[in-house]
């Protein structure tokens, strides 16, 4: 039953595949849906080549692949493909949003979101009619594909202002914040810290540095951070490093007091935030919108290659006195002895960078996505 007290019996097709940046936004989505109306019938579209594969059948969801759309950047012999990629992905698209009746789709960019787009805006063969769009930029610089798909959309909803994503006849889109899942918007993080600490073989006292580059790692932290292993050891300072499965760290230095903890991968992420009491990681819009939901305070690093997106997307938790925003080249382990160390030192300064970072976050974002999805999916059966 659904808030209001009546089943609806809706589908709703959610695009967001590829990197975890566009498929966790989804996937919050989704639960948040099945929590306002467990009625409601989800389905994720996705490739065979990205981490959908993976992510969406371990959240409970039925995923459908297409043929992907990778578009190029710069004018190569891709192009020339692109149009007979475009079309036959569109077409396999179609047939996945007649199949499962789809009442609305919902886009949150990259290649999988542009052939939905598509399918949806220009209806589906049983049905004779357009299948109405909902569109969700998680990125401070928006992409190609929700920049086309926004001219289709009903509604078009961003995580900050100016990220150049707008409906028809708006200046700019609805902004709602990212889409986060619950296992992190409801973190207690104080209450579980104890928990939190012990599954990773963690003092029970004592600052905690939690570093991650993301899924895949990043080498310049790794490096940046580990080399600093003597400097954190001596100022009690424990850490918690997701390296990266393709990458590896060596520490010199081993303090029984302030381990030095190194994964590969951190399979809870839940309880390395409840850890630790500030993180060195990338700023990713989806690393961003977690670590803000939950107050922990950061040192930004921004992903030195692209179009400057990661800088833009850690620039409001910084602004509002949340985080540091670092240069990738500037994060070396002197920054690190000299700057990090000492902020991990400073309780009263962490205490009022996490409440800067909680404030600037949207913890509710999921939950307001969803209630402007079913309202759209209801306005296009009507």
């Amino acid at each position: 039953m659904s808030e209001s007290g009546t089943s609806s019996g809706l589908s709703v097709v959610v695009a967001g595949g590829g990197t975890a940046g566009h498929i966790e936004p989804a996937l919050a989505v989704a639960d948040a849906l099945r929590r306002l109306d467990p009625s409601v019938t989800v389905t994720a579209l996705g490739t065979e080549r990205g981490l959908e594969t993976t992510l969406v059948p371990e959240r409970g969801y039925p995923l459908e692949l297409i043929p992907p759309v990778p578009l190029p950047r710069k004018p190569t012999t891709d192009l020339l493909r692109l149009p007979g990629r475009v079309r036959a992905s569109v077409r396999r698209t179609r047939e996945v949003l007649d199949g499962v009746h789809a009442d609305v789709v919902v886009g949150f960019g990259g290649y999988v979101a542009l052939p939905a787009y598509l399918a949806a805006g220009r209806g589906v063969t049983r049905r004779r009619r357009a299948i109405p769009v909902v569109v969700h930029e998680a990125n401070a610089s928006a992409g190609i594909a929700n920049k086309i798909g926004a001219r289709l959309a009903s509604r078009v909803l961003a995580a900050v202002p100016g990220s150049g994503v707008a409906g028809r006849g708006r200046s700019d889109a609805e902004i709602v914040g990212i889409p986060v899942r619950s296992s992190i918007t409801g973190l207690d993080r104080a209450g579980l810290r104890a928990q939190a600490r012990e599954h990773f073989g963690l003092p029970a006292d004592g600052p905690v540095l939690l570093v991650t580059g993301g899924s895949q790692g990043a080498r310049s932290l790794n490096e940046a951070v580990s080399g600093a292993a003597e400097a954190l050891a001596a100022g009690g300072v424990s850490v918690l490093h997701a390296y990266g499965p393709k990458n590896s760290v060596e520490i010199a230095v081993h303090n029984p007091a302030a381990p030095y903890v190194a994964v590969p991968y951190l399979n809870r992420m839940d309880l390395a935030l409840a850890a630790a009491d500030a993180t060195v990681c990338r700023s990713g819009a989806m690393t961003v919108a977690e670590i803000s939901a939950v107050g922990l305070p950061a040192v930004y690093v921004p992903l030195p290659h692209g179009n400057g997106e990661q800088e833009l997307n850690a620039r409001p938790v910084v602004a509002a006195g949340g985080g540091l925003l670092v240069a990738d080249a500037d994060l070396t382990s002197e920054y690190v002895a000299e700057s990090v160390v000492p902020l991990l030192r400073d309780p009263d300064r962490l205490a009022v960078m996490g409440s800067a970072a909680a404030g600037a976050g949207h913890r509710d974002a999921a939950d307001t996505v969803a209630r402007i999805v079913l309202e759209v999916a209801k306005g296009g059966r009507r």
